[in-house]
């Protein structure tokens, strides 16, 4: 299962689930709440947070929020048809990597940083 929070584009969240990934999006069950709930429930669902949110480094490396993974997507400059098939393909490829770790991908690298 994964956890996207509401800056997410959608079309990521419906080709993960497309592609059999369990989503648990905020938009659909809680929008609006601070990030650090959406985080604390990314915890208890032991689901790593998709997000495009950068305030999501602030909890996980200042306040030590705990957390399962954070995989920050930084795909403005990918066209908004394609964000939903590159987000989803590198997430599938790289699941097991990402749990437990700070990711950032750009649309081209994605960096993993295991925290």
């Amino acid at each position: 299962m994964l956890l996207a929070d509401e800056s997410v584009d959608f079309t990521i969240v419906e080709k993960l689930r497309a592609q059999g990934i369990e989503v648990f999006a905020i938009v659909e069950q809680a929008p609006s709440i601070p990030d650090d709930e959406v985080l604390s429930i990314a915890f208890h669902l032991n689901a790593p947070l998709i997000t495009e949110d950068k305030d999501f480094g602030e909890l996980v490396f200042r306040l030590k929020l705990p957390h399962r993974g954070i995989i920050l997507l930084r795909l403005g400059s990918v066209p908004k048809e394609k964000k939903g098939e590159i987000a989803a393909k590198i997430i599938l490829e790289h699941l097991d990597e990402l749990l437990d770790a700070f990711s950032v991908f750009d649309g081209k690298i994605l960096r993993i940083r295991p925290v």
